[in-house]
């Protein structure tokens, strides 16, 4: 039985490490944050808000408005749920998140909210530690967060492993109260944490939706608290949810 414990007690502090690097190698950036209030949440020349822009309030649209033919076809036919990324430009850490449904008459906007993306801002060959959010689109299947499950509809991973670091910025400690993973160079099907690269580490890693703190990140999505419950709730397996993300030049190609 002793043997027994200690294997077991070995597992979950592996479990553990693997966790601080997911967040060291993810949205931490590449050799993480500062202590010295210049990390992620202290850009200069980043807005901490304002009115969301990028993307039409009409329902029963055939497609996803601002997005063209190319990333359009990545679309899989079967998804019924798009989370759709409005960067405001290619170098530019602001952005408009927005949820559309589908349904029988066509695309229907669910939510809106201000947001920010890579502080660099975009990239279509993302690397690690260039600042810079991937150009794409992404399977959403798993969530989780330092917080209790708010009613998601994703597998669900709380853990006190999604909190960051002490010397990360104050202004972070909460980004991963919630998160939803987005599915750049990870296993589909497991946890956030997971640390698993399938194209290798220098490809980065460890990219989601998480909640926003006023300026740029390392690579995730970032939204405010009401957005992240919001969107949690809304996520559903069944609709095959998938999020569109890039700077509005490279959406519309």
């Amino acid at each position: 039985m002793g043997a027994m414990r200690t294997a077991g007690s070995a597992r979950r502090m592996a479990a553990v490490a693997a966790a601080g690097l997911v967040l060291l190698a993810g949205c931490g950036g590449s050799g993480g944050e500062r202590g010295d209030g210049k990390g992620d949440g202290a850009g200069k020349g980043e807005r901490p808000g304002g009115p969301a822009r990028g993307a039409s309030a009409t329902t029963h649209l055939k497609n996803i408005p601002e997005v063209g033919a190319a990333l359009r076809s990545r679309i899989p036919a079967g998804s019924r749920q798009v989370v759709a990324v409005y960067g405001d430009g290619v170098n530019s850490a602001d952005a408009t998140v927005v949820l559309y449904d589908k349904g029988a008459k066509g695309w229907d906007q669910k939510g809106r909210w201000v947001a920010h993306n890579g502080r660099r801002g975009w990239t279509t060959n993302h690397h690690e530690g260039d600042k810079r959010s991937p150009v794409g689109v992404f399977a959403l299947t798993d969530a989780g967060g330092v917080l209790a499950d708010p009613g998601a509809k994703l597998p669900y991973t709380h853990s006190a492993a999604f909190t960051p670091p002490s010397y990360w910025s104050k202004n972070t400690r909460h980004d991963f109260d919630y998160v939803v993973a987005i599915n750049y160079n990870r296993v589909k099907g497991t946890s956030p944490l997971d640390p698993t690269r399938p194209e290798g580490q220098s490809k980065g890693g460890g990219v989601w939706l998480h909640m926003d703190h006023g300026s740029g990140t390392s690579a995730c999505i970032s939204v405010p608290k009401s957005g992240m419950q919001a969107l949690l709730r809304a996520l559903d397996p069944a609709r095959n949810p998938v999020v569109v993300m890039g700077d509005k030049a490279h959406l519309a190609a």
